[in-house]
């Protein structure tokens, strides 16, 4: 319907034009936008405004001129109308709305795709937790972000592939060998002096423990070795858990790439060499350097340090390097806020790799504030004192956690109650949804009890659909393809739960003030006829961002 508006707006420019009414020229770009008001119509432009000083008249003259050339013989709109400064605003025929509900219907589950991503093949990297300690709640928001961003852009078009990074070398994986190991020794009954900066966490003496099963002879080993025989074990072991908490979590990969993949294969010696060979990266103090700070980061950044060791920054570039040598047209990274100033020398990497910096981007996600009897729980993985997404999980559910986690902005700092999660109230945004969809199978129940017909056997008239209730939830239908477009062109999935939260409210209002089985069979088909198009786009959009539409509440 708004791009209805748009194109007719367009016609009475091209007429006007055509008659001399305005001066000739290119078409401008015509926003059409939804006012906050109903009184103020459906769709509002502001184009008579952008142009007026283009057109030389003032805007509600050209408002004007526009009008008297707008194309409505076929009455879609009920009112056409100049406000203001000169906003041209139109109202939709509540009976226009009915076409609508028979497109929701002839798509069924097709009715929101677009084809934005035809053709291309992205990668959305997310998680990617180092294996060193359980996923807590934090890493739980960046998988339901990233899980639905891969979902909606799919539903776009996009051939999309998920990845998690394994994070399986260098200091943090040391650092948690020598923690089991340590572990190890005090099972033993030695006496050992824990180091503050080793991994606290009661899971490390769990991982210890199976170690100490798998290899009752390790303590007799060479140190070294030792070290790197726990390190390996406890990553595999804690790896295992990650994968099965995202499992649970409805979040499945399709690749796990290991960073230690990378060293074996020679593919970052191979990175750094080349970027020698060109002068990008450069010999200072004993240290290598990348000249990031020529492609826009603040400062130039250590790939070798003076020890010889590679920092991440330098697996990161040959990571990256790996994921366009795949074939992936876009690549979009799922990151902690924390991480904001990475993105510059990464940005500056894939440009020096001859890759074009549209296609990189980040999705930068605030930590989560999670509340246990009003006061914010710490989440450390070092101390051990933290909450995981387990443990939430098991607390309120998948679907709670998961739609929680995007009912805001992944860049809003999100505040979770647990209490609040576990109530089943319409303040809960996910029960609130999940109950209109459980409620519309309810009211489907009742009427096959009652041999009430249904509309599929023959297409009802959607028309009857006309109190003002009705009208809004068509309306609102009528945006949902435009919603989905908009959460995969700037990456925003929380588009979608805002969608279904207030889709749910209109229903619910609907279904309050009007009955759905009247006595009056053809009205009441018409209102099956809307109840089930409003099941299929809560489904849909629930799919979309993991959670499940139940039947039963």
């Amino acid at each position: 319907m708004k791009h209805l508006m748009e194109t007719r707006v367009r016609d009475a420019i091209e007429k006007a034009m055509a008659s001399g009414a305005l001066l000739p020229g290119e078409i401008p770009g015509v926003v059409v936008e939804e006012p906050k008001s109903e009184d103020h119509g459906d769709y509002a432009t502001t184009v008579a405004l952008a142009m007026a000083k283009t057109w030389k008249m003032p805007p509600r003259n050209v408002a004007g001129i526009l009008l008297a050339h707008f194309g409505n013989d076929d009455g879609l709109f009920s009112r056409l109308e100049i406000a203001g400064p000169g906003f041209l605003n139109a109202t939709v025929a509540p009976s226009a709305w009915a076409d609508v509900l028979h497109t929701v219907h002839s798509l069924g589950s097709e009715y929101g795709k677009n084809t934005l991503g035809a053709g291309q093949k992205i990668m959305v990297e997310f998680v990617s937790a180092n294996p060193t300690g359980p996923l807590h709640v934090g890493h739980g928001r960046g998988a339901a972000v990233g899980d639905a961003m891969a979902n909606i852009l799919r539903h776009s078009g996009f051939d999309v592939t998920r990845e998690y990074y394994i994070n399986d070398s260098g200091r943090q994986i040391r650092t948690l060998g020598r923690s089991t190991y340590l572990r190890l020794k005090e099972l033993a009954g030695q006496t050992v002096e824990f180091p503050g900066d080793c991994y606290q966490g009661d899971y490390i003496r769990e991982i210890a423990r199976a170690v100490r099963e798998e290899t009752p002879g390790i303590l007799s080993m060479d140190e070294d070795a030792a070290v790197m025989l726990c390190a390996r074990r406890a990553a595999d072991i804690i790896l295992e858990g990650i994968r099965q908490d995202l499992c649970d979590f409805g979040v499945t990969h399709d690749i796990w790439f290991s960073e230690q993949s990378l060293y074996d294969s020679g593919a970052v010696d191979a990175a750094l060499e080349s970027f020698k060979q060109t002068g990008q990266v450069y010999l200072k103090d004993g240290a290598w350097w990348f000249a990031t700070s020529a492609l826009g980061d603040e400062k130039d950044r250590v790939v070798i340090r003076q020890n010889g060791l590679t920092t991440y920054f330098a697996s990161d570039i040959a990571y990256h390097q790996n994921k366009y040598a795949r074939g992936f047209d876009k690549v979009i990274d799922v990151w902690g806020a924390d991480h904001h100033g990475y993105i510059p020398r990464l940005a500056a990497a894939v440009e020096a790799s001859g890759i074009a910096r549209e296609r990189f981007s980040v999705i930068l996600v605030k930590l989560v504030n999670l509340l246990r009897g009003g006061e914010q729980v710490a989440m450390s993985t070092r101390s051990g004192e933290f909450v995981t997404l387990r443990e939430v999980m098991d607390e309120v559910g998948p679907d709670m956690a998961r739609f929680i986690f995007l009912s805001r902005h992944h860049e809003s700092p999100l505040d979770f109650d647990l209490e609040a999660a576990k109530s089943q109230e319409k303040d809960n945004p996910v029960f609130y949804i999940q109950y209109a969809h459980a409620r519309i199978a309810s009211i489907f129940k009742l009427a096959g009890e009652r041999g009430i017909p249904m509309f599929r056997e023959k297409e009802p008239s959607a028309r009857l659909l006309t109190e003002p209730e009705e009208t809004r939830v068509l309306k609102k239908m009528a945006q949902y393809p435009e919603v989905v477009e908009r959460a995969a062109l700037f990456q925003e999935p929380h588009r979608v739960a805002f969608f279904l939260t207030e889709l749910a409210a209109l229903f619910h209002a609907f279904y309050n003030q009007h009955r759905v089985l009247t006595e009056d069979p053809e009205l009441c088909r018409a209102r099956l006829y809307l109840a089930e198009g409003v099941r299929v786009l809560v489904h849909g959009g629930l799919s979309l961002l993991g959670v499940k539409a139940p039947e039963h509440m």
